[in-house]
């Protein structure tokens, strides 16, 4: 779990160092900016933005159990971002895989993606869908789960 923090504690320093050096220049409004464009970053490929991560085979196994959409994704993808923001509270009833961690579930956006490693790729049911609207993503969260 602590690698996934390296990004986002790398682009707070990067941030941090280069505000300071516009401090150091005069440009104090600048600096915030530059801040404030980092901190933004480092929150979007934070881990707290998505729900906890599973592997692509436990993801699947879960999802034949309790017939929960499986989300494929990434970090730093704006598409990604969007649909989990826009899901909101529900995004917890789904089952997440980051495709940087996990070669099964890189593996598998391939195979739904003619070879491209294109995300979100959510499964509904066995059937893949790539980058649905979060809608029709919430429309198939089954009332119970």
């Amino acid at each position: 779990m602590m690698r996934a923090w390296i990004l986002p504690m790398l682009l707070v320093l990067s941030g941090s160092v280069v505000a300071t050096g516009q401090i150091f220049k005069g440009s104090p409004g600048t600096a915030a900016a530059l801040l404030l464009a980092f901190l933004a970053l480092a929150g979007v490929n934070s881990p707290l933005i998505f729900p906890r991560s599973i592997g692509a085979l436990e993801a699947q196994r879960r999802s034949a159990v309790d017939g929960r959409p499986v989300v494929f994704w990434r970090p730093g993808c704006k598409y990604c971002i969007r649909l989990r923001i826009r899901l909101g509270r529900s995004a917890r009833q789904l089952h997440w895989v980051n495709i940087w961690r996990d070669p099964a579930g890189a593996a598998a956006v391939r195979a739904a993606n003619d070879g491209n490693e294109t995300v979100p790729t959510v499964v509904v049911a066995g059937q893949p869908h790539t980058n649905p609207q979060p809608k029709w993503v919430r429309e198939q969260l089954s009332p119970s789960a």
